[in-house]
């Protein structure tokens, strides 16, 4: 049994809690509070921090705020104390008239969490007005003959505030001839009524005065009085009629000034002063007076001033036809005005979160707006649309609130900033529009890294340039904007011929201009690959690369290079051998050049710079080769001494020499005997050159018979290669005669030639010199020129040929000579 009633008393603690909840729930939205008129400005309404549910500091901090449309602010926020004060002194009767309850409501607005709550204020009534009689005097007119029990309608006072301090009764001053009926309207409006209690006399008492009393149920009570003044009149047994006990009638506000509203008419059955009829304003609020004109003789109405429906939409006025005596008719008159689309719609932004950042998500609140028109029914309908293609949209908030939100993602890139243009439309015919225009600034977000203007770049700089000489510039934009587009340049690190890239060539980080750091050498290396970084400042950092070719350009500063005839290691002069018989263009030697330039800075020319007989010897310009320009006579000398110059292309052109010594004879002996007459004369110590003879000819004869040995292997060896390229020599192209030396590298043709014997001599002995035999057409690469002795550049290995193998000129003639002197 306990239990159940544990059970039964959760259950309804859990609806309770429930039940709380959803007042809790509604009343997060709207919030109400009361406060009597009248009062002093600042004066409390209402713990409104405590309501939102927030600290008194957290109002300013949150951006809470009031915001209503188009009425003087009647309320403010105090963010020391949270409370909701008032403004100013609030009257009631000016902002509700008589309406039984005056409610102002405007809304309150938590910007942080941009929502809205609903605020209503229920303004009470003071009796702070007394009840008023329109006149202070009332005059009524009476026949003398009208019988006890007439009723005659006084003009009601007016009190503004209502319930229990609006007019509750009417006095009459005690008299003998009248008293007072309160009556009642349909509408609940009291006015009184003059009843004739005794008949009037005339000749006894022509006029009576009379003090009439209006009082309010107010604590204190309050009261006004007007006097009466009843006049009797001699008699008039008809009173005017109206045709219609009310009239109503329609107009629309933009009614122009002057023009006619309706008639009334009212009808007197008596003849004379007593049946003329005059027409005149009974009962006419203050604010009417100016707005309506009746003529008191036709009973026709005009408008004398503008209708505002948005003011005013309906008039009650009151219309007394009076004839010549004493008897009276009212009629009412009911002026409703129609409402013309005449009023735009107001829209006001109540909120802008400017800038807003690219990378918003979808549904981000931009603005907050709200839509207004004074107009009603369809006049008062409005609707608002902004721009397609922009990438936001507009959602209904709650009242006549509009929240703008992204709807497409932004890039402020493509677009920094929007000019928003909302436009509000109302359904009236014809409609009627205003636009609000509003500018929303997009902030960026590092998202686009730096780019190159091309995807490669490629640049020439001469050899031997000076150090910190500008080679280059790169540059890279970045489409972002402030620290975001900072962009910063740098080389990627790497390593050329064994160094750093960073000591060839340095970038400047804020312009991207490239120097060189050292000089150049065309020769040392031709090209160079590096990859440049272009950094944005963002964060994080974004970075692209792109690669630059530098290609070095060559210049003509080495001098060419003659490879042959090269001088002996020994310091002897080479000298080369050319015999008697030798007909014009006999082939003596040819002098050999490379140039390590490249281009037109290697391409040589050959000339005879200098010879001990003109006429006796050319040089082809392009080949090198040194021929006989005539036969040989026997009155030229043994010795010819050439001096021939090697000369390149460049600008300005540079050139080498070397010396040729040509030797003419017939046959060895011939040159031996001739070397014999050449010689200087001979020491006189002949005993001691003996001696060394001899020891020179032991040693070479022992080297002879190793040489023997040698040679048949060498032999053995040659003819079996022979066979093996014999098969092979059909492929080979043939090789021109004439000698080039290229652009891209040092290339020669050399071509060698057999002679019977070459001599060298210089002044204190004596050497004969075979060169190796004539092998064809050979080309020689730079590297072996550069590596290797000239004569050796024709190794067996790499150009065979069909010749036997060079014969040290010592192993095979000095036995002979030997024997020749013993």
């Amino acid at each position: 049994m306990a239990f159940q009633r544990n059970h039964f008393y959760r259950s309804e603690l859990a609806l309770l809690c429930l039940f709380l909840g959803m007042l809790w729930e509604a009343g997060a939205r709207q919030i109400r509070y009361s406060v009597p008129e009248e009062l002093d400005k600042g004066s409390f309404v209402g713990n409104i921090s405590k309501d939102l549910g927030l600290e008194p500091r957290e109002l300013a901090e949150r951006g809470v705020r009031i915001v209503s449309r188009g009425r003087t602010q009647l309320f403010a926020l105090s963010s020391r104390s949270g409370s909701l004060v008032t403004a100013g002194r609030i009257d009631r009767e000016e902002l509700c008239a008589q309406s039984a309850r005056c409610l102002v409501n405007f809304n309150i607005l938590v910007e942080d969490r941009v929502k809205l709550f609903g605020i209503e204020i229920e303004v009470t009534d003071i009796n702070d007005n007394a009840p008023k009689f329109q006149a202070e005097i009332l005059d009524v007119k009476i026949n003398e003959n009208v019988p006890p029990g007439a009723r005659f309608p006084l003009p009601e006072a007016v009190d503004p505030d209502v319930g229990v301090n609006t007019l509750q009764s009417y006095q009459l001053n005690p008299n003998k001839h009248f008293s007072l009926r309160v009556q009642s309207r349909p509408t609940g409006v009291k006015f009184p009524e003059l009843v004739l209690e005794r008949a009037l006399d005339r000749e006894e008492e022509s006029v009576h005065h009379l003090v009439l009393t209006a009082s309010d149920g107010g604590d204190p009570p309050r009261s006004g009085t007007a006097l009466v003044t009843v006049t009797v009149f001699d008699t008039n047994d008809n009173a005017p009629v109206f045709t219609l006990p009310e009239y109503r009638v329609s107009v629309p506000e933009n009614l122009p000034v002057g023009m006619r509203l309706l008639t009334v008419t009212a009808t007197d059955r008596d003849e004379g002063a007593n049946g003329e009829v005059t027409y005149s304003f009974r009962k006419l609020p203050d604010t009417h007076l100016l707005t309506f004109q009746l003529n008191k003789n036709s009973g026709e109405i005009t408008l004398s001033e503008n209708l505002d429906y948005e003011e005013t939409d309906t008039y009650e006025i009151e219309v007394q036809a009076e004839d010549g005596g004493a008897y009276l008719a009212t009629a009412k008159v009911l002026v409703t005005v129609e409402d013309v689309n005449d009023n735009s719609p107001e829209v006001t932004i109540t909120s802008l979160f400017s800038p807003v950042t690219e990378d918003s998500p979808l549904g981000t609140v931009i603005a907050l707006l709200n839509v207004h028109d004074l107009d009603s029914g369809q006049n008062g309908q409005v609707t608002c649309a902004i721009s397609e293609n922009l990438p936001f949209k507009l959602e209904k908030s709650i009242d006549s609130y509009y929240r703008l939100v992204t709807h497409r993602a932004l890039d402020r890139e493509q677009v920094a900033s929007y000019n928003v243009t909302v436009t509000a439309t109302d359904s009236g015919s014809p409609s009627l529009s205003t636009e609000v225009q509003f500018t929303l600034h997009v902030a960026d977000i590092n998202d686009n890294a730096p780019t190159f203007s091309y995807p490669s770049y490629s640049t020439y700089i001469p050899e031997n340039n000076s150090r910190g000489a500008s080679i280059f510039s790169v540059t890279a934009h970045d489409p972002d904007s402030k620290e975001n587009a900072q962009v910063t340049y740098s080389l990627t690190e790497d390593t050329i011929q064994g160094a750093l890239l960073s000591s060839y060539i340095s970038i400047n980080s804020d312009t991207g201009v490239l120097y060189a750091l050292r000089s150049f050498d065309y020769e040392q290396f031709r090209e160079l690959q590096m990859q440049v970084t272009a950094c944005d400042s963002g964060d994080p950092p974004l970075s692209s690369n792109v690669s630059l070719s530098l290609f070095v350009l060559d210049q003509n500063d080495n001098v060419p290079e003659i490879l042959y005839p090269t001088l002996p290691t020994d310091g002897s002069t080479g000298v080369e051998l050319a015999p008697r018989s030798a007909e014009p263009g006999y082939l003596v030697t040819k002098v050999v050049a490379v140039d390590r330039d490249s281009g037109q800075n290697a391409w040589l020319s050959y000339r005879l710079l200098k010879a001990s007989e003109p006429g006796l010897f050319a040089v082809g310009v392009h080949t090198g080769e040194v021929r006989t320009a005539r036969a040989l006579q026997d009155r030229d000398a043994l010795k010819q001494s050439l001096v021939v110059a090697v000369q390149d292309h460049g600008q300005p052109p540079l050139s080498a020499t070397v010396t040729l010594t040509v030797a003419i004879a017939d046959s060895i002996p011939d040159v031996l005997a001739d070397l014999s007459n050449i010689e200087p004369p001979v020491n006189s110590d002949s005993s001691s050159l003996t001696l060394y003879l001899v020891v020179a000819v032991a040693a070479v004869s022992c080297v002879f018979l190793a040489f023997v040995i040698v040679l048949l292997a060498l032999r053995v060896r040659r003819w079996h290669t022979k066979r093996l390229l014999q098969a092979s020599a059909s492929m080979l192209p043939s090789l021109p005669a004439s000698h080039f030396v290229g652009v891209d590298g040092v290339q020669a043709f050399l071509q060698t030639y057999s002679h019977e014997v070459s001599l060298t001599a210089d002044s204190g002995k004596s050497h004969i010199i075979f060169p190796q035999p004539n092998y064809g057409d050979t080309l020689i690469s730079q590297e072996s020129c550069e590596k290797k002795d000239p004569l050796s550049l024709l190794d067996d290995s790499r150009f065979p040929v069909e010749d036997t193998p060079l014969v040290p000129v010592s192993s095979i003639f000095i036995p002979f000579l030997s024997f020749l002197c013993l």
